[in-house]
This record gives C-alpha cells, structure tokens and sequence, in this order.
C-alpha cells in the first residue's frame, strides 16, 4: 500500500511529542514515472516526470521552508536494500530539519504550501517520513 500523506493516528502522535525542540525529518521518496496533475492543474497533461512534479515542489516551496527555519541537512540517492525488502526501493532520501516540530506544523498548514504541495502529490508514488529526535552522535553504533 503506498503511503503519501500522514494518517490521523500518526499526525496525533507527531503533535503530542514535544513542540519546542528541533526536530529532523527523514524523508525516503518513491517517485511514479509520470507525474500525475489533477484536471485543471495548470500541469495537467505537460507529460511531466514524478520528478520533473517532486523538483517544482522543492522549488516552489522553499520559501516557505526557509522563512519558518527549515533546512536540508543530509541528501542521498539509495542505490541498493541491503538490509530490507528490495520491493521497498526508493528514488530519494532526505534529513530535513526544523527549529521545532511547530515550524513544521506551521508549514503544512500555510495556505500557499497547501496549493503548491499538489505537485509533491502529482509526482510521489509511495513515500515514509519519519520523524526523529536529533542526538549527538557518540563513538559506536546507537551510542
């Protein structure tokens, strides 16, 4: 089943965790072949790719990113599952990282992201983002 927006449940649980912290999110993108604009989407029909549709996402809405504070912190292209379903194969990974969890409430409410996140829709086949507590990395593995 492939996953592009957040549950209810999960939305629940990301806003009970605390608001005033920074938070990292991990982003792991599936991207279909052919991006996907609704009828009257002044997109609809251009023959773009998914990531032709995900590239103006992260155009369009950078603005936005940054005046709350966001920023990417860690990019990669994942070349092989090597520990993992292989079926689970993905096109991009991302850290991206907020001043605090409320930044980034704040951007998915915005009216303009709102408008402009319909090309991350018209482009993503299957995604996960995970939300995470930033920790300074110690000597081994988990530490």
């Amino acid at each position: 089943m492939p996953y592009i927006d957040p549950d209810r449940e999960a939305w629940a649980v990301f806003k009970a965790l605390p608001r005033d912290a920074p938070i990292q999110m991990l982003n792991l993108i599936k991207l279909k072949p052919k991006a996907d604009y609704p009828e009257g989407h002044p997109d609809h029909g251009k023959n773009l790719t998914g990531l032709d549709a995900y590239r103006a996402y992260g155009r369009t809405t950078a603005h936005i990113f940054g005046r709350l504070g966001g920023k990417q912190v860690w990019v990669g292209r994942p070349q092989v599952m090597v520990t993992g379903p292989g079926s689970e194969a993905w096109d991009l990974a991302f850290i991206a990282e907020y001043p605090t969890s409320e930044a980034f409430m704040a951007m998915v409410r915005d009216p303009e992201y709102r408008e402009l996140v319909k090309h991350r829709t018209a482009g993503v086949a299957d995604s996960r983002l995970l939300r995470l507590a930033p920790m300074a990395p110690g000597k081994g593995f988990g530490e």
